[in-house]
């Protein structure tokens, strides 16, 4: 029963997706430090939050609601990207990682192998590296 009503309300409207999902992590950490501190502006600030997620996922306006999340999406994947490769390379006790001087190529080379000679294969530049 609930669940049908659920599904006529939701019927043409655009629901959640990756921005709603932040909106809301953000409502709940800004409503926590209001519980905490008793400062007016993180609660105001978690309703506010709140608010403009029920607005999105109650829209009708579908297009704007994915022009708004790919807006978003184009922010945040570069540094989603960049943390998988920080915590990757992090976690690689097998390799050095180099950049060519000459091309800003990223080079992976074994460790342990002392002062190596690097070739690019972008550019064709060599250095020398301790690895």
């Amino acid at each position: 029963m609930i669940r049908r009503c659920m599904v006529r309300l939701m019927a043409g409207r655009y629901g959640g997706d990756q921005l709603n999902l932040l909106l809301a992590a953000l409502y709940i950490i800004f409503y926590l430090v209001y519980v905490f501190t008793r400062l007016i502006v993180f609660e105001l600030l978690a309703l506010i939050l709140i608010a403009v997620s029920l607005y999105r996922s109650l829209s009708r306006n579908l297009e704007a609601r994915r022009a708004e999340n790919n807006k978003f999406l184009q922010f945040v994947r570069p540094i989603g990207r960049r943390w998988n490769t920080f915590r990757s390379r992090a976690h690689d006790r097998e390799h050095r990682y180099f950049k060519c001087p000459n091309c800003g190529q990223q080079m992976r080379v074994p460790r342990g192998k002392g002062r190596i000679t690097v070739h690019c294969r972008s550019c064709g530049a060599v250095f020398e590296e301790k690895s």
